[in-house]
């Protein structure tokens, strides 16, 4: 269980909060309560639902999320990958409900799907207001058995899907351990990768895909789960009414009963494509996440694999053979799979990596784990679970995995037992797994007797949770109101030396607090000709300073409870102080040990190294270099890649404390801290640690010129690569003060940047099913007015041209036609309700606090710039995009694989 339980830890995503208030009327008729654990309260309708209710007032948002027990392990032969292309179906609306994805647009609200190998679930988070509460339940309960599944959609959805399969073929990684999933399993569907077989996407049947979504949607293979600011008893009222409609399936789910044999012998395998990166990975068959082994195998996986803490950083990287280590776990409710490896320059010895990767993991066992790394995986993942209990927001998408296992309360479960995790556990049951005989890596030598690795059976959920006894929680917050006006009210804006401060307390839950530092370097003169050292001077900071080790430097933060880096972290009310006179140590003293400064360098060269054949990387920078308009030196100048290469080559560790020393400062600076805090008692500090800091050289914004550019059209060969990338971009004469930006910003809105619903997404995904993923983007000057237009989008080679085509006949319907009252209302509902979402965020709220302070500006502004986005006309929206959109003026470079290209081309009808 652990494995499922630290994958969720691990990415910071799992929220809980107290509940509201208790139930306190009859529950409807056929509900029947189930179990309560921190505030989440199990309800089972009388169709089998079972509803998860979370009610929590501390945020002005609601989070609906559906999980249904069914993923690419349910799939059979000839049908992989179908699980997730019918989630990609179910956007496409009913007949009560024709336009998801548009009422999502103008409702403001965040919204995905996401399948796995056990479980689909589909969630939406949106500003709180019954209306948007109302919408979402009723069209959830529709979707679940009322979605055509039509033919139709799935002609231009199947091709959507490709190009996402096709997107990951790009990664050596992702086709890496794809590669290796299938090589480790000789009969369960857990080797198979999720996005499934390109041949069974291109050619599953609309009768299968209907005949799985009649067997696995229905109401007692689902789990609803309603999280935010909503009343209680109406809320369940209106699921008994919406979904309790829905009558209970006759049918019986079906059974699987294949078990994965033991490995009897390493597997070796090679994926030979092009590439500019060396990886060498190792993986070994473990238990269920329902099993008692997890626990001890999720710390392993942690001290052999973290950086900079982890055994094989110390092995491999600071050594010198590789530039970087991983280890994760691919499980669920069935045996899985434990990957360790390791990133190697291209030209440098594998095999010695390989040979020193495998002694490290499979010698594990006999050397166990120290105490120190004990507790500072465990203090790593109780402190990211203690924060994860303040941000209910995300509580939905984050129990799916648990409810995919069976029961939700296994999160609960799995907090405790982490506590209870031994040394000598752990080394005990890495020894019964990482063994050769049980291990799939990149060679294969015989052996007459080898050594096996049996895999238990899971146990049951009742064995499991019948000890199970939940914890109270007393976690409080107020509720805050993210009006500009409130925030204004609740702000203190004062100086401390050369710091401009903001400072909004307000009471959290847990106690956080979030600090903002945005500082400023030099001038156009000073900063020229410095190439990588200023990037490399801010990446060494974090490597080590006068007191701390780099290693000792994340334990220090982690003890603190810091989350982030130096310049914006989160901490919590009882440590804050210390985290601020960490962070400006870290800032002012920073040791730039010689042995970071190689690692860091090294690892950067393989980077770019590694983007030289991606297509995205190679587009972009060559549209940056057509824009050009600055010479080599001067800090504005877009660096082709052997430019960054050389850059980086050519800086020595002499220049960073030089250049540390010189341009470093906090005056001027502009901070923001938002939070459970005092002003009183951090003022003086902040004055006393920032207030003085300033460098010799002079420090003045660099400007930028609008410039007109000649249109240009490229296309770019980037060979073996599945995928293709798009990218156009228009210079605009453009400052965000102008009176058109805020008819332009909506515009942008309706056109691409609006997800799903935009026209750009509507035409080239939903109408031609060119591509998985597109944006417009609209990017005015701050102090100058250097902006820009730009639309980028990924998509098959064979499809770029008919991508470009798409993109150019929009942008010309969109200048001749204009938009309608119809989208400008939607644009309007859904950006006001984003840009208030945003503003209940600490973090966005503190960045917003310091970008506002440089330009001398409050929250203020951003109130009347709501009026502004309020009072544009349809008139004054079209006159504004005429204006400053030319289609003639696009200027477009795609890369893609040309002999794909040609061969699409050639097939083509």
């Amino acid at each position: 269980m652990q494995r499922g339980f630290a994958a969720q830890v691990a990415a910071g995503t799992l929220g809980f909060v107290v509940a509201g208030a208790a139930w306190a009327a009859p529950l409807p008729k056929g509900v029947t309560l189930g179990p309560s654990v921190e505030g989440i309260t199990e309800y089972r309708l009388a169709n089998g639902l079972k509803v998860l209710l979370f009610p929590d007032a501390s945020r002005p948002t609601i989070t609906v999320n559906v999980t249904y027990l069914v993923g690419s392990r349910h799939e059979n032969y000839g049908e992989t990958g179908m699980a997730h292309l019918l989630e990609h179906l179910l956007f496409k609306g009913t007949k009560k409900n024709a336009d998801i994805t548009g009422q999502f647009s103008s409702r403001g609200m965040d919204f995905n799907g996401t399948t796995s190998l056990d479980r689909t679930n589909y969630y939406e988070v949106f500003q709180a207001s019954q209306e948007n509460l109302d919408w979402a339940l009723q069209m959830e309960a529709d979707r679940m058995v009322n979605s055509p599944v039509a033919q139709k959609d799935l002609a231009t959805e199947m091709t959507v899907v490709r190009n996402e399969y096709e997107s990951g073929e790009n990664s050596p990684g992702n086709v890496l351990f794809k590669r290796m999933q299938s090589v480790a399993y000789d009969w369960h569907s857990y080797g198979r990768s999720t996005i499934g077989n390109r041949s069974d996407i291109e050619n599953v049947r609309i009768a299968n895909l209907q005949a799985f979504y009649r067997t696995w949607y229905q109401p007692d293979n689902a789990v609803l789960l309603v999280a935010g600011k909503f009343a209680l008893e109406p809320t369940l009222a209106s699921i008994n009414r919406l979904f309790g409609a829905i009558p209970k399936p006759k049918r019986a789910l079906p059974q699987f009963w294949t078990v994965e044999p033991t490995q009897d012998g390493e597997r070796s395998f090679a994926v030979r494509r092009r590439g500019d990166v060396q990886i060498v990975a190792v993986g070994y068959k473990i238990p269920s996440d329902l099993h008692d082994d997890a626990e001890s195998l999720g710390f392993a996986s942690e001290i052999l694999g973290d950086a900079p803490n982890g055994r094989l950083h110390k092995l491999l990287v600071e050594s010198g053979k590789a530039s970087q280590v991983f280890s994760f776990g691919q499980t669920g409710y069935a045996p899985g799979l434990q990957f360790f490896g390791a990133v190697v320059k291209k030209g440098e010895p594998i095999e010695p990596v390989r040979e020193a990767l495998t002694a490290a993991v499979e010698g594990f066992a006999g050397k166990p784990p120290t105490v120190d790394e004990m507790e500072r995986v465990r203090r790593s993942w109780l402190n990211t679970i203690e924060r994860s209990l303040n941000d209910p927001q995300a509580i939905g998408v984050a129990l799916s995995e648990m409810i995919a296992l069976g029961d939700w309360r296994l999160y609960f479960l799995g907090r405790e037992r982490l506590k209870l995790v031994k040394a000598e556990e752990v080394a005990a049951t890495s020894g019964r797994y990482f063994v050769r005989s049980n291990r799939v890596s990149g060679t294969f030598i015989p052996e007459d007797a080898p050594v096996r690795a049996a895999i238990p059976a899971a146990p049951t959920v009742e064995a499991v949770m019948k000890d199970f006894k939940p914890a109270a929680s007393s976690l409080v917050s107020e509720n805050f109101e993210p009006s500009q006006a409130n925030i204004m009210k609740r702000t203190l804006l004062t100086t401390a030396g050369g710091v401009k401060l903001a400072l909004l307390p307000k009471k959290n839950r847990g106690e956080t607090v979030t600090v903002d530092l945005r500082q400023h370097f030099g001038d156009e003169k000073n900063l020229y000709g410095k190439g990588a050292v200023p990037a490399l001077t801010s990446a060494m900071l974090m490597r080590g300073t006068t007191r701390y080790s780099r290693a000792e430097l994340a334990d220090a933060f982690d003890k603190l409870k810091m989350t982030g880096g130096p310049r914006h972290f989160q901490t919590t009310r009882e440590h804050l102080a210390e985290a601020l006179k960490l962070a400006a140590h870290v800032l002012k003293e920073p040791a730039f040990p010689a042995a970071e400064f190689e690692q860091l360098r090294k690892q950067m060269l393989v980077g770019l190294e590694a983007s030289r054949a991606e297509p995205q990387s190679v587009a972009t920078r060559a549209l940056a270099t057509h824009f050009e308009q600055y010479p080599r030196g001067d800090v504005r100048h877009s660096n082709t890649l052997e430019e960054d290469i050389e850059d980086v080559k050519a800086a020595t560790l002499d220049q960073l404390p030089a250049h540390h020393r010189e341009f470093h400062n906090t005056s001027p600076a502009e901070m923001a801290i938002v939070g459970d805090f005092d002003p009183k008692e951090i003022l003086p500090l902040v004055d006393s640690l920032f207030g003085a800091w300033k460098s010799p050289a002079n420090v003045a914004p660099v400007l930028s010129k609008h410039a007109e550019v000649a249109p240009a059209s490229r296309v770019l060969d980037t060979p073996d690569k599945e995928n293709g990338f798009y990218v156009a971009r228009i210079n605009l004469d453009l400052n965000l003060d102008d009176p058109d930006y805020p008819a332009l910003m909506l515009a942008n809105y309706i056109f691409g940047e609006g997800g799903l619903k935009s026209r750009l997404m509507d035409r080239i995904r939903q109408k031609d099913g060119l591509s998985y993923g597109g944006s417009s983007d609209l990017a005015p000057g701050d102090l100058d007015r250097a902006g820009a237009f730009m639309v980028s989008a990924i998509a098959a080679p064979q499809n770029l041209r008919k991508l470009d085509a798409a993109v150019r006949a929009e942008l010309a319907r969109a200048t001749k036609d204009g938009f309608t009252a119809a989208e400008l209302a939607a644009a309007k509902s859904g950006l006001m309700q984003q840009r208030l979402q945003n503003r209940a965020d600490d973090g966005v709220l503190a960045s917003g606090w310091t970008g506002f302070l440089y330009r001398d500006r409050t929250y203020e502004w951003s109130a009347a710039f709501d009026r502004k986005l309020a009072a544009v006309s349809l008139a004054q929206l079209n006159t504004a995009f005429r204006k400053a959109i030319d289609p003639a003026k696009l200027s477009v470079v795609m890369a893609g694989d040309q002999a794909k290209a040609k061969e699409g081309a050639k097939g083509a009808p």
